[in-house]
């Protein structure tokens, strides 16, 4: 089986066996997408899987449904209101009041109060519609486009199958256009802040449909990675997402770094290092054979690397190498964020805690 984002193969796991409901009285269900999260009291101990900053404040996403903010760099957290209680993967901010997250069952929430609140702007139900709208519009014009034909073929099937349809990752440029990445290539773009949705299945270089796990920008470059050494990068001009070969052919979950240098990370300790925006790639050592799963980039420049086991390793040349951070209380990672000039906030399987960067 391929191997995909560990952190989240629990989650499909279980998502996959119970489809999208969850038991809330015995002998009845209810639809994870209408059922909003629960509060608990344990929110911040919960799995946790998403960490973004929202100007000055941190907010977390996981499990549940489940989405903290702190206004204390992280050392108290609050829960948010949310309508659903599917399990959340990634959020990002491109202002400090404007934000999305995403998670299983083709979910997209919103927010326009810096986290405390949440709304749904689209949901598994409504994706594969979308598609099918999209493309049977498009093979109307090129009736004899045997790629729109697939297109439109697989429209069809996904909207059979239902809501099982996981977003992976989200970013937005402004608070107005962003992209949402997810399994079997799914990703799609909005030019008007969520309201509408294209897919863009047609515009990246993966006729395998492998999985989509991130999307970040450095400088003014946006990537994406997925399964088996998958790169892509834009092409703002054709809109396109272009394959950037790399020598590596294993799954990579991230991407970081800062302008003339960009990182790509994934299994088994593999990290890539390009400084001519993806053209060439040369393996960055870092002497430990754990996956990496997180990182996040200082005020100061310095770029920070987190293993799925909680190992922290930090760059001060711009990740051409790494140092590894004295770290005794190890835990599984799933995001991280730089909270202050001193302090790195982590969430994972454990929840959410901090950690002195030195």
């Amino acid at each position: 089986m391929t191997m995909i984002k560990w952190f989240l193969l629990a989650a499909l796991a279980s998502a996959m066996a119970v489809p999208f409901t969850r038991p809330v009285i015995a002998g009845e269900f209810v639809d994870v997408l209408d059922s909003p999260a629960l509060p608990s009291a344990l929110a911040a101990q919960s799995t946790l899987t998403g960490l973004t900053r929202a100007g000055e404040r941190l907010v977390a996403v996981g499990q549940g449904g489940h989405i903290l903010y702190s206004d204390d760099a992280g050392q108290h957290w609050q829960q948010a209101s949310v309508p659903v209680s599917s399990d959340l993967v990634a959020v990002h901010f491109p202002t400090p009041r404007q934000g999305w997250a995403v998670g299983h069952d083709g979910v997209v929430l919103h927010s326009n109060d810096a986290g405390q609140t949440w709304t749904r702007q689209l949901d598994g139900r409504q994706v594969g519609p979308i598609m099918l709208d999209y493309y049977q519009q498009q093979l109307a014009s090129q009736p004899a486009d045997e790629a729109l034909q697939a297109r439109v073929s697989e429209a069809q099937r996904m909207v059979e199958e239902g809501a099982d349809k996981p977003f992976l990752d989200v970013w937005f440029e402004s608070d107005q256009v962003g992209y949402i990445v997810g399994a079997f290539n799914l990703i799609f773009r909005t030019d008007d802040g969520g309201r509408h949705w294209t897919p863009l299945l047609d515009r990246t270089d993966n006729p395998s449909a492998l999985n989509l796990y991130a999307l970040r920008p450095v400088g003014d470059d946006v990537f994406i990675v997925g399964e088996q050494g998958l790169v892509l990068k834009l092409d703002r001009a054709s809109g396109r997402f272009n394959a950037t070969p790399t020598p590596y052919n294993g799954s990579f979950f991230g991407i970081t770094g800062k302008p003339g240098a960009t990182l790509v990370f994934g299994l088994r300790g593999n990290v890539f290092r390009s400084t001519d925006s993806g053209v060439n790639w040369s393996k960055v050592e870092l002497g430990l054979p754990l996956s990496i799963t997180a990182s996040s980039v200082t005020a100061d420049g310095r770029i920070v690397l987190v293993s799925q086991a909680g190992h922290v390793l930090v760059s001060s040349d711009d990740g051409a190498s790494f140092r590894m951070q004295p770290n005794t209380a190890l835990a599984p990672v799933a995001a991280a964020q730089v909270a202050t000039a001193g302090s790195l906030v982590l969430a994972g399987t454990r929840g959410l805690r901090q950690l002195p960067l030195e």
